[in-house]
């Protein structure tokens, strides 16, 4: 299933309960779309939401408004139904911002091109944490909910662990001559798996973020800008030769490519709420969906690379109490102070 969004797209997302998904275009529009097994996919939203690029589109409130976010240091929420402007946060950033994702049905968060990441609560429109976690842009976040912890990944090549409970930065691994662009908890919150602009796998055990417990170097020669856990053992990549492939983690194997989006990178992925479809989208202006049962029917059959590598990593959570420094290795600027803007509402009232 195919969709023709005419505009190059930085982000997508699922309803979490019906057949919904939307896209957030670098013309600062957001779509949203009806898809089904049997139907073609129908355009329901056409939002300018932003002066500039809309980098990041999420479902919030239980499906009822998306929120984006945008280089104009922005955050908008739209009503779902009617495509009006619920709220606007005005400046909710120093920097351009680059990353949204889910905590909880009423929290998010929020990472910009400097490194700052901030966590909103949408019932009291208020910034509730600010971590300076980087030096560079967030390219990704996941969040860890039994030990309440926020794990982010950047263009400075480090992996940082952010306390909820504590509003710091309570781990942060040594600086990787790779960016790192893509994160997933994975092996029942054992392992944190991290993409790199190399093609490299960077595996972290639960506890020792300093350095990556293991390295899967064979998947790909060109950078993995998307992740997406299938389950404990497998993960779904995108990578930016177009290819989207199943791989195995400890032992680490290529299963096999499952999908071409295209001959351009891809930028995303995500399951929809069922996880009957994959959707990803590429430089190529096409959101597609995958039949994820025809995509998989036939994984595992023919691997086609294998390193059956042991764990011998301890899995105790312990859980380094404070960042290494920088080790010298030049960066972007300085980190974005944790002062606040002098707007502390979530969304200004409209």
């Amino acid at each position: 299933m195919e969709i023709s969004l005419g505009r190059l797209a930085f982000d997508l997302d699922f309803h979490p309960s019906s057949e919904l998904v939307s896209a957030g275009l670098i013309s600062g529009d957001l779509h949203l779309y009806r898809y089904g097994a049997n139907a073609l996919p129908q355009r329901l939203l056409e939002v300018r939401a932003h002066t500039e690029s809309c980098r990041a589109v999420r479902f919030i409130d239980g499906g009822r408004a998306i929120a984006t976010c945008s280089p104009d240091r922005s955050i908008l929420a739209t009503d779902v139904e009617t495509g009006s402007p619920i709220a606007r946060l005005e400046d909710a950033h120093g920097d351009a911002i680059n990353r949204l994702i889910n905590i909880s049905e009423t929290t998010i968060a929020s990472g910009d091109d400097e490194g700052c990441i901030k966590v909103w609560d949408t019932r009291q429109r208020s910034c509730c944490n600010s971590f300076d976690a980087h030096h560079d842009y967030v390219s990704d976040m996941t969040f860890a909910s039994d030990a309440s912890k926020l794990l982010s990944t950047s263009g400075d090549g480090t992996l940082s662990v952010c306390s909820l409970r504590r509003n710091k930065v309570q781990a942060q691994s040594e600086f990787s001559e790779e960016e790192l662009l893509s994160v997933v908890i994975m092996k029942n919150g054992r392992k944190v798996i991290c993409g790199s602009q190399a093609g490299t796998l960077l595996l972290y055990s639960w506890g020792c973020f300093k350095d990556c417990s293991d390295r899967f170097i064979d998947l790909s020669p060109n950078s993995i800008d998307a992740l997406v856990k299938l389950d404990e053992d497998r993960i779904i990549t995108g990578s930016e030769n177009g290819l989207i492939s199943l791989v195995g983690i400890l032992p680490n194997r290529i299963i096999q490519p499952i999908a071409e989006h295209s001959e351009y990178p891809v930028e995303r992925l995500a399951f929809s709420h069922d996880r009957k479809f994959l959707g990803s989208i590429a430089h190529d202006q096409m959101l597609k969906l995958w039949d994820l049962d025809d995509i998989l029917q036939t994984s595992g059959k023919t691997p086609t690379s294998e390193v059956a590598e042991k764990d011998s990593d301890s899995d105790e959570m312990d859980v380094e109490t404070s960042p290494p420094k920088n080790k010298g290795t030049k960066r972007k600027g300085a980190s974005i102070g944790n002062e606040l803007s002098s707007s502390n509402s979530f969304f200004a009232d409209l």
